[in-house]
């Protein structure tokens, strides 16, 4: 047997492998995102075991909108955070 797997696998969790705070805060940032993917992934598997009512259609259209609004305001959020922080060379 192996021993170094095992110490790998005691390991994995140390303190320094964790996210930072950067990290994580960009991870808060982008969870209207991840939130609006989510919605989006759950219409489409609604459609996959039957066809696609209107219903359905409007659903995954919907779904589509919020997720292109969600990316739209992190990207506003992100080039204003470069314009702020960025200024004239």
């Amino acid at each position: 047997m192996n021993d170094i797997t095992a110490l790998d696998a005691v390991t994995a969790f140390a303190p320094w492998l964790e996210p930072t705070d950067a990290e994580l805060d960009a991870i808060e940032l982008e969870m209207p995102v991840i939130a609006a993917e989510i919605a989006l992934l759950d219409a489409q598997i609604m459609t996959l075991d039957r066809p696609a009512t209107e219903l359905d259609t409007r659903r995954i259209r919907r779904a589509r909108r919020r997720v292109l609004a969600a990316r739209r305001e992190l990207s506003n959020q992100s080039a204003a955070a470069v314009t702020v922080s960025g200024g004239a060379a």
